[in-house]
């Protein structure tokens, strides 16, 4: 394959170069990863008969490629980032076209832990290639507008479900091949069409953990164990307390995505303003907020239109999340980067091989108790967050850090 320098990249054709490319893949992904979750609640409770503990253990067998996340570091030796990320693009594809030929319980968790395999590695390698081939002076603007074409791209997929789903009586499986079949469609054109990018440094092809990254280490262990309660259990209650169809839960992350392709470019440019801190610390006081209510749903019967008010702002606090990203882009040792998103993937992932089993157990008993779990880890990420200096750098990691002093000219 021809490669390419990032350097001599802006004398390609615009639909060519890396930043299109990384927008092409976070289009592609979603196509098939929104489908599979758009369904995956209605899917399981109608054709599986899943309870909240066998949702718990669905997701807790989803999560634990991304603990193994680590093993990207091996594959590196053997594979360039690029190509593992584009063949992890289309595994997740034909994982999700499958889907729906095993519906039982083992058919479900094998197909589910290879869609997996493909999501987490590709999002692994994705997350690098973004650090790496975006400059910092752009990160958080580019990384909102990548956001907002991921979510149009969802958006698309499921403006085509609400539309067609009951006036051309589709089924799981129609939908899953034609979702998961688009994916993998497109990751194979990636793979052909476009050159391999070279950064201007090289990865390192081992283990790293540092110990002055700690403090993006414990944003990132604790990111992981929040999100994962939303992920289980959000959409799931939707459908379990209030009886929302394919076509009602599928609208409802419809006006979430419009939410999100208007809000992510903005909130991309609110954090290259007010900084990672500011924009963390806005994020975790919203999402603990967000989360005690959910909890109030249980406790005090609070109707269908809060929970879904809470889902869309939910999912537009997630996107200030971007915001960790390039806060460890400003503190990182640029040939750190590869290596540092594997292990910070695993850490992520920590939580949820264990927290969806186990608060699966909890849902059938008190389901508030759920969300407010998931929102005292908020508050607890915010205590973290408080530690982001103003302006991070490498040196300048924590408010504990000191940098180096500048040395006097000569």
């Amino acid at each position: 394959m021809q490669t390419v320098r990032l350097s001599d990249a802006h004398a390609l054709p615009l639909w060519r170069r890396p930043v299109t490319l990384l927008f092409l893949m976070a289009a592609a992904m979603p196509i098939a990863f929104s489908t599979w979750s758009a369904l995956l609640n209605n899917f399981v409770i109608e054709v599986a008969d899943f309870d909240g503990s066998d949702i718990g253990w669905l997701h807790t067998v989803r999560e634990i490629p991304g603990f193994f996340a680590v093993g990207v570091i091996v594959l590196l030796m053997m594979f360039r980032e690029q190509v593992l990320g584009l063949v992890a693009l289309v595994m997740l594809g034909v994982a999700t076209a499958i889907t729906a030929q095993f519906p039982s319980m083992g058919g479900i968790l094998t197909v589910t832990m290879l869609s997996s395999i493909g999501f987490h590695y590709y999002e692994t390698v994705n997350q690098s290639l973004q650090l790496q081939w975006i400059d910092k002076a752009r990160a958080p603007q580019t990384l909102g507008w990548i956001i907002a074409a991921g979510s149009g791209a969802t958006f698309l997929a499921y403006v085509l479900i609400v539309l067609t789903w009951e006036a051309l009586g589709l089924s799981y499986s129609i939908v899953y091949w034609l979702s998961g079949g688009l994916t993998a469609a497109i990751g194979m054109f990636c793979l052909m069409a476009y050159p391999q990018f070279e950064g201007a440094e090289p990865q390192r092809r081992e283990f790293v953990l540092r110990k002055r990254y700690w403090l993006y280490y414990a944003l990132q262990f604790m990111s992981g164990a929040r999100r994962q309660i939303f992920v289980v259990f959000a959409g799931f209650m939707m459908v379990e307390k209030f009886g929302f169809a394919v076509h009602e839960i599928t609208s409802l992350f419809l006006i979430t995505l419009v939410a999100n392709m208007v809000s992510a470019p903005l909130v991309g440019k609110a954090v290259s303003v007010f900084g990672e801190r500011n924009a963390l610390v806005f994020e975790y006081v919203g999402l603990a907020v967000i989360f005690f209510l959910y909890g109030g749903l249980y406790y005090f019967g609070w109707g269908v239109a809060l929970a879904a008010a809470l889902y869309i702002f939910n999912h537009i606090f997630f996107s200030l999340a971007l915001a960790l990203k390039t806060y460890f882009q400003k503190i990182a040792d640029p040939r750190d980067i590869a290596p540092t998103a594997a292990v910070a993937f695993t850490i992520n992932h920590i939580a949820a091989v264990f927290l969806p089993a186990l608060l699966g157990y909890l849902w059938l008993t008190s389901p508030g108790s759920v969300f407010l779990a998931a929102a005292g880890m908020a508050i607890v990420s915010l205590m973290l967050s408080l530690l982001i200096p103003r302006h991070p750098v490498k040196g300048n990691e924590t408010i504990f850090a000191r940098p180096l002093a500048a040395k006097p000219a000569e």
